[in-house]
């Protein structure tokens, strides 16, 4: 079964007063292209987190995100109270003792003042936390390639009415080869009676329209654009990533259908042609999306 390369996956995993957000998209592109933004505290852990991702979804162009949001009293600063008490008997004194006017707003100017507001310790990840935090990242790539497979389902199904959409058109061609073949030989036959002072060998004649006819047959390439379809088929139903694949396939079906239109020599089974190009040309655009 194939897969799209496009896909969407979030997780969110609680961790003490912690909320551990993962987010992680993909587009298609030829191989794996990962961007991502890692909260401080996880950067050490970037390698494991690419080696899941490149594990896991194999091609794609992929932007991954992790961030923590915190509960609001823990991203609160610190406040030395002891050290603000301090500072405040310090400078009521020394208003007191010099006779200066009392500050109008004595916390404006206490929080001025050094070491009042202190450093938070840094974090350091604990393997509890890491486990937290892998389970979220696991549970977005997860719900990113289920996402991935139900793209998958809906390219298939089109692919497979392109395919047969192409198969009949194939088979309608049928019932204009022999008039085709009639209409070239009256179109040389015809040209030559309007010169009737050429004299020419009628066996002869016969020997190049059967070598004219033979280089405009087509059943070669029916067969192989019709071995083409088969083979598109069989390799979406093939599992991995099949998505190149299906590429150099459909390839190989517009030079079969190309060579089929600059054989045909009838504006029937031309306008047949052009409508297969069509279709093929739709494969060839949700084929790049294939994984």
């Amino acid at each position: 079964m194939i897969q799209s390369m496009t896909g969407y996956g979030k997780a969110v995993v609680a961790y003490k007063e912690k909320k551990i957000n993962v987010e992680i998209k993909s587009l298609n592109s030829k191989s794996l292209d990962v961007s991502t933004r890692i909260a401080p505290l996880y950067r050490e852990k970037e390698m494991e987190i690419r080696q899941a991702i490149s594990q896991a979804l194999i091609r794609g162009k992929v932007d991954f995100s992790i961030w923590i949001e915190k509960d609001a009293g823990c991203d609160a600063t610190p406040v030395n109270a002891a050290l603000v008490e301090s500072y405040y008997r310090q400078l009521k004194s020394i208003v007191d003792k010099v006779g200066i006017p009392e500050p109008k707003d004595w916390m404006q100017a206490l929080v001025r003042m050094p070491d009042v507001t202190m450093k938070a310790e840094a974090e350091v990840l604990d393997e509890e936390e890491w486990e937290a935090a892998s389970l979220a990242i696991n549970d977005a790539i997860n719900r990113l390639v289920e996402f991935r497979k139900q793209e998958g389902l809906a390219l298939e199904k089109m692919f497979n009415e392109k395919i047969d959409n192409i198969s009949s058109l194939l088979a309608s061609i049928d019932e204009y080869e022999k008039k085709r073949i009639e209409k070239i030989r009256s179109r040389i036959v015809e040209g030559l009676k309007t010169i009737p002072e050429v004299d020419y060998d009628k066996g002869r004649l016969e020997q190049e329209l059967i070598y004219y006819i033979e280089k405009l047959d087509i059943s070669e390439e029916k067969q192989r654009l019709s071995n083409h379809l088969k083979y598109f088929r069989e390799t979406m139903a093939a599992a991995g990533s099949q998505g190149k694949k299906l590429g150099f396939i459909a390839q190989e079906m517009g030079r079969e259908i190309n060579t089929t239109g600059s054989k045909s020599n009838l504006a029937e089974m031309q306008n047949i042609v052009v409508m297969m190009k069509d279709e093929l040309e739709q494969i060839k655009e949700q084929v790049l999306n294939a994984l």
